[in-house]
């Protein structure tokens, strides 16, 4: 007798449910990076409303010497800023995708792909209005200012030109170059936009391959898990690093740049997952429709090891078996309407089956040690 095929209707209805369902948790996210990433371009496009002072002092023959802004600038980028955007994106973005393959997980590839664009959002919208309302003079300001101060008499109209310690500070007004474009380039250095997107999208990288490798967790992971956990910081500090290079920022700019690509990260992945730095619950992505239960999650460790994690050893991660589809059904919905009977919490699902790990490789104190009666175990602790 031929086996009757699933309906391909119901499939279908089901997927349309769920987009649905995304789009109604998901719409009001997704508009708010649109926004933000508008009006990051309108605010650094705009015209910066202050006027800093720069210094410039001559040596006997009259020529210019200031060796912090006089660096040329026509050496061109090491890493251009699109280059820099690609790779603080692009490249978290795919290492997330990959890792899908032994996670399968939609709420964990949601919103770690939105926790990597919520970073890049919010640190591109806050360097750029810090870099109009503060800014600072880029490394090869001079070359681009070209200044002439027999200008300064003219074009005073702030009282800021020729004041100071020997009268040497001065302002835009008496730049030569008549490129507004460059002039304000040049001027908005801090932060850097560069250090902010590396730190932005790989410090988020970063959080979300401790919490799936679980290096820092219940066991003494591999040493290369280690280094391949390191990979994207050393990204961040190559792109940073690489502004040094081509002198295109001060250290303070980078280092400002860093610090606020590093917070940005760190607070976006706390606002999508259950915990930064707490191992037991750090690869657990939070949903919008629902509350994670930590209290009654701490007494299902076995089975919360088992899901939203790349690693498998120890408990942790479910191996698979080929072919297999894991089931959501009725069981594991009973299981959490068991813990809690509310329909806002939420708890792991109960996996099939468990990792049991072999007494062998768990080691604690005798009995007698407990006790603390040395008398049975040769004064030593007596280890299983």
């Amino acid at each position: 007798m031929a086996e009757t095929p699933m309906p391909m209707g119901s499939t279908w209805r089901r997927s349309v449910r769920f987009v649905i369902t995304w789009v109604k948790l998901s719409w009001k996210d997704i508009l708010t990076i649109a926004i933000i990433g508008a009006t990051s371009l309108g605010v650094y496009n705009a015209p910066v409303p202050f006027t800093r002072n720069f210094p410039i002092t001559f040596t006997t023959s009259g020529d210019i010497v200031y060796p912090d802004l006089a660096y040329p600038s026509n050496r061109g980028w090491v890493i251009s800023p699109t280059l820099s955007g690609v790779l603080s994106s692009v490249i978290p973005i795919a290492v997330i995708a990959l890792a899908q393959l032994r996670i399968r997980s939609f709420w964990d590839f949601n919103n770690a792909i939105l926790g990597v664009l919520y970073s890049l959002a919010l640190g591109a919208l806050f360097q750029a209005v810090v870099k109009v309302l503060v800014g600072s003079y880029r490394p090869y300001w001079l070359d681009v200012c070209q200044p002439d101060v027999s200008r300064a008499a003219a074009n005073n109209d702030t009282g800021l030109n020729g004041v100071g310690f020997r009268q040497i500070m001065f302002t835009p007004t008496v730049c030569t170059n008549t490129d507004t474009r460059a002039l304000r380039n040049a001027m908005t250095g801090f932060p850097s936009g560069h250090a902010t997107a590396g730190f932005a999208g790989y410090t988020f990288l970063f959080l979300w391959m401790n919490a799936k490798l679980k290096v820092w967790a219940d066991f003494q992971a591999g040493f290369y898990w280690l280094a391949l956990l390191l990979a994207p910081a050393l990204g961040a500090v190559l792109i940073a690093g690489s502004l040094t290079i081509d002198m295109a920022h001060h250290w303070y700019d980078i280092v400002g740049g860093s610090l606020l690509g590093f917070a940005v990260a760190v607070m976006v992945y706390r606002l999508l997952y259950a915990a930064v730095w707490d191992w037991r619950f750090n690869h657990i992505p939070l949903r919008r429709d629902r509350v994670f239960d930590y209290a009654a999650a701490a007494g299902l460790m076995p089975e919360i090891k088992q899901r939203y994690v790349f690693t498998t050893k120890l408990g942790w991660g479910r191996k698979r078996k080929s072919g297999l589809r894991r089931a959501r059904g009725k069981g594991a919905d009973n299981v959490r309407n068991g813990v809690n009977s509310r329909k806002d919490t939420e708890l792991p699902e109960q996996p099939e089956e468990v990792e049991r790990i072999p007494q062998e490789r768990v080691s604690y104190p005798s009995p007698a040690a407990v006790r603390g009666d040395t008398s049975q175990c040769g004064g030593r602790e007596e280890m299983v």
